[in-house]
């Protein structure tokens, strides 16, 4: 089955867009100093925190950073 060109140029800017927010979070928590490191490991998202390591899918790690961000800010 084919995939239209189209569809397919579409799905991989979606995808960009999602790894650019995703890497936005990720260093929008470091410099909160909630997190010390984010990035891909080995086809799962990584997220450095308290002397862990987080391995988790990008949708996750999106709503994981997004959660956090949030926690800090409301108490604050």
């Amino acid at each position: 089955m084919d995939i239209d060109p189209l569809k397919q140029r579409l799905n991989l800017e979606v995808e960009g867009m999602s790894v650019n927010q995703l890497n936005a979070l990720g260093n929008q928590a470091i410099q909160m100093g909630l997190i010390s490191g984010h990035g891909y490991h080995k086809g799962q998202y990584e997220v450095l925190r308290q002397g862990k390591a987080l391995l988790m899918p990008p949708g996750e790690a999106m709503l994981y950073l997004q959660q956090l961000i949030q926690s800090v800010s409301e108490s604050s």
